[in-house]
């Protein structure tokens, strides 16, 4: 099958080679432009500046414009692989699919001033410039530039609803329960129910074979037509659940929330579990023969402590008819099903006690302060009035005489204690007042979120910072990490960093997860970013050995791939996996890592050690060229790809041994994998690369990755399936792209997040709960929205909405940690007066050079005086230089 194509160059002089997969160029003529071509090889000469446009008015040409005219045969008949045409040229080098070329919508790729066409359209570069850009279409980031900012509201319409199970729990200790209400998050849809857990793994019982238990009971009436349920967090934020189910007349007011059985919950008394244990509840944990070893010698004490932590319930049923009306209960029931006749268990009338036998005591429950007579009930209650169902269930059966113990408990005294608990916490942090509300609580919320499953002994040791039902990963625990850091807990995330210092193999290796390879780089990042929050240096000492044996460990990694046979197919990169899909592969996400956990090692040593500093440097810097090198040739390699406005842009694959995006399928293969066809390079792709500090943002192939990735494997500018562990919404506030930033923000967590817990799943398809990975990279994104280091420079609210600063709002950021130390800021629109004004402080001994301070006012309008800084119009912001500690800023308008 022969195939006439045309390429054309808006500007020469140009040469190189041709290159054909599964087919083979016939005959190639330069049919504009003075040149030639030779089989493979070609070359066109520009015309010269004032003789070129004379002679090619002659020749009706256009003046420094080539054109090369190309015969290529297939094979004609279908192939595993469509054919790919790669142009080496000196200076852009490109390929595309043979099948794409079209002459109704030519491959037009103005970063390179390159079209191809049909080589029967005869239109010159300029024509069909002209008449693709003359229609004004956009593409995706250039129709998001042209919205509205997006709102959470705009977001939440047309976005999935995932409401999910409540994780209750009391920080450090596996002991949590799963709390769930009938449908909600797809799940138990027959019963209202409470299931204990050992973080990732249910509770087996020997009464229930050994099978999982999960207590079972029901408000109201039943199962019908309607479904009136609303959940909220305690004051929007702690982790107690208060949760109402409104049946007709009769509304039934939950709260649960966990403590001790016996002892008060507070500081002192939070025990937790060690963090071996922990791990091994995780799922994926990997365990070494020594850690496995350990970790048996410390199961029985530590999972057979002296009191359970206790899942406390209470539910008022409250008549709001004006005639007395019936409220129903029925009481837990260990794995009740459909019929209800399960006897495995004893009900002990006098005592309200639900139990396996005497001496194991399940569940205890109460009707208006009594112990509850009957496992089912129906009470008559007044208008106005109410009627109480109560129970108290510990995370396993205890004794008779600590039932009677656990019944004597106040309900209302342990709320209280409970809540002063977690308040404590959250006193102990940075504080951040937003303006919208929803989000407000989402971050304070969220903080409590990463700390209910972030399990070690207390009040000190090495803390295993999980993620959903999986355990620790040194990629996915960063931003948990990160966050923890950035409010001001740096002790937490010190001994969160430790887990990964003390599971560290021999030779310097850190895997935890799944076999995953990537977490060795991941984790050195995230100990260098601690870093710069903290200057720790005795704790830099301390760990100094783990840190130079995981540096060895990665250099001998790139060592051993830089082959010559591996030139073009990886040389000096890492390969293997890096995520659940077994790809053993040069992948960038890995080598970008390893660089980036190598550069800020560097950092780490500066001070301490500036020899190894300079050593670590040096093979950061190689590793990093290599990966470069690596890159620009996949690209080259890689089919152009279509985008909204007519034009083509490059691509890429997210490790070395592909042509292009797997999702494009240009060596075939099998890349559908978590619900998602491009999963792998939407996820795991190169566009790491520009966090990992690769590539720099404002680099024309970041832009190129950008745009292809927000057309081809986003929606609403989200990826599919797992989406925050895309990392474009970074990218976008780092090249102060706003619009796009915000569309991605809202829209992620609306479709993502319960929008009534704020507790995060993985997947859009109900996987994984509390999932504190994907709610990590969310804080993050919002810390990054109100401030963002860059070098010496300290932004401030470079990616907020307008809408934050209309009349009236304030942001406040309360000792936030930055790279320069605990900053304050306070923000306060008052419109109706034409100002907006703000404070800046800072009592750090290392202070940035400059301070930004990002003010966009609501309908975009430009300030008339201002005082405080220079005021920079292209980035709506305030500009001090030689920032010495705080700023008074007004914007007049």
């Amino acid at each position: 099958m022969l195939t006439k194509i045309a390429v054309a160059w808006k500007q020469g002089p140009i040469q190189g080679r041709i290159d054909v997969s599964d087919g083979v160029v016939i005959n190639g003529t330069v049919s504009r432009g003075n040149g030639s071509c030779s089989q493979d090889k070609f070359e066109i000469h520009a015309f010269a500046e004032k003789a070129g446009q004379e002679a090619a008015q002659e020749a009706g040409q256009e003046a420094g414009q080539g054109r090369l005219e190309l015969v290529i045969e297939t094979a004609g008949a279908r192939t595993d692989n469509p054919t790919l045409v790669m142009i080496d040229s000196d200076v852009t080098p490109f390929s595309f699919f043979l099948r794409d070329v079209n002459k109704a919508y030519p491959i037009y790729i103005p970063a390179y001033g390159i079209i191809v066409t049909d080589a029967e359209d005869e239109r010159s570069f300029t024509q069909i410039e002209q008449d693709i850009t003359s229609q004004g279409l956009l593409t995706g980031q250039g129709q998001m530039e042209l919205e509205p900012e997006e709102s959470y509201e705009e977001a939440a319409k047309h976005t999935r609803d995932l409401p999910g199970q409540t994780w209750l729990g009391l920080s450090r200790d596996i002991r949590i329960f799963g709390v769930g209400f009938r449908g909600i998050g797809g799940e138990e849809r027959l019963w209202d129910w409470v299931q204990p857990r050992f973080h990732g793994h249910e509770v087996p019982l020997p009464e229930m074979a050994d099978e999982p238990v999960k207590y079972r009971y029901l408000l109201g009436r039943g199962i019908g037509c309607t479904d009136d349920i609303t959940r909220r967090l305690e004051e929007g934020v702690l982790p107690i659940l208060h949760t109402s189910i409104k049946d007709d007349d009769i509304v039934y007011n939950a709260t649960s929330f966990v403590s001790y059985e016996r002892s008060p919950l507070n500081e002192q008394t939070l025990r937790g579990t060690h963090y071996l244990v922990a791990d091994g509840y995780g799922h994926g944990h990997m365990l070494t023969d020594e850690q496995k070893s350990s970790r048996d010698e410390l199961l029985a004490s530590e999972m057979n402590q002296d009191e359970e932590t206790v899942l406390y319930f209470r539910a008022e049923a409250v008549n709001t008819a004006r005639v007395p009306r019936y409220a129903w209960f029925k009481n837990i029931v260990p794995n009740a099903y459909i019929m209800n006749n399960d006897k495995t268990y004893t009900f002990d009338r006098e005592y309200g006690y639900i139990q396996f036998s005497e001496d194991r005591v399940c569940g205890v429950s109460k009707l208006n302060g009594q112990p509850l007579a009957n496992e089912e009930t129906a009470i008559l209650i007044q208008p106005g009035e109410t009627a109480v169902f109560e129970f108290s269930l510990p995370h396993r059966p205890i004794s008779r005489e600590r039932a009677d113990g656990l019944a004597a408990q106040s309900f209302t005294e342990r709320l209280a204690e409970c809540r002063e608990f977690w308040h404590g916490k959250l006193a102990q942090a940075a504080r951040i007042k937003l303006p919208e509300k929803r989000l407000d609580e989402m971050v304070k919320a969220g903080l409590l979120h990463l700390d209910l499953v972030a399990y070690g002994q207390e009040p000190a040791g090495t803390i295993v910072p999980t993620i959903g039902v999986y355990t620790a990963i040194g990629s996915e625990s960063s931003p948990i990490i990160q966050f923890i850091d950035s409010m001001g807990w740096a002790d937490i995330a010190k001994r969160s960093l430790m887990f990964f210092l003390d599971k560290q193999h021999e030779d310097g290796f850190i895997q935890n997860f799944g076999g995953y390879m990537l977490e060795t780089g991941a984790a050195l990042w995230s100990i260098g970013e601690h870093y710069r929050y903290t200057r720790d240096e005795a704790w830099i000492a301390e760990v100094k050995p783990k840190l130079i044996k995981s540096y060895r460990f990665i250099e001998a990694w790139g060592e051993r791939n830089r082959k010559e046979e591996l030139k073009g197919k990886g040389y000096g990169m890492l390969e293997g996996k890096t995520a659940d899909p077994e790809d053993p592969f040069h992948s960038f996400m890995l080598s970008g890592y390893a660089y980036i956990g190598l550069s800020r090692l560097a950092e780490v040593f500066a001070a301490s050690d500036p020899q190894l500093s300079a050593e670590i440097a040096a093979s950061a810097d190689e590793l990093k060229q290599y990966i470069r090198t690596e890159f620009f040739g996949v690209v080259a390699r890689s089919p152009v790809v279509p985008l909204g406005d007519g034009s083509w842009v490059p691509s890429a694959p997210p490790w070395v041994e592909h042509r292009g995006p797997l999702s494009l399928y240009a060596e075939g293969g099998k890349w559908l994998t978590h619900g998602s066809f491009p999963a792998r390079d939407s996820l795991l792709g190169p566009l790491y690369l520009v966090l990992q500090e690769v590539l720099a943002p404002d680099e024309p192939e970041t832009g190129f990755m950008l745009n292809f990735h927000s057309e081809l494997m986003c929606t609403r500018n989200v990826a599919f399936s797992q989406p925050y562990y895309s990392i474009h919404p970074w990218v976008h506030l780092k090249r102060g792209e706003v619009k796009p930033f915000l569309k991605a923000y809202y829209n992620g967590f609306t479709g993502l997040a319960d929008r009534e817990t704020y507790t995060f799943w993985e997947h859009h398809w109900h996987a994984s709960p509390h999932k504190t990975h994907e709610e990590g990279w969310f804080l993050m994104q919002t810390r990054w929205m109100l401030y963002m280091e860059e070098g010496e420079t300290l932004h401030l609210l470079p990616g907020i909405p307008r809408v934050w600063l209309e009349h009236g709002k304030v942001i406040e950021l309360t000792e936030v940690a930055t790279y320069f130390g605990a900053v304050t800021l306070r923000v306060e629109s008052h419109l109706e007066k034409g100002v907006i004004t703000a404070t800046i402080s800072s009592s750090s001994g290392r202070l940035p050079k400059s301070v930004t301070l990002r003010l966009p006012h609501p309908d975009g309008l430009l300030p008339v005086h201002v005082t405080g800084g220079a005021y920079a119009e292209d980035k709506e912001a305030v500009c001090m230089d030689d920032f010495t500690g705080f700023a008074e800023i007004s914007l007049q308008y």
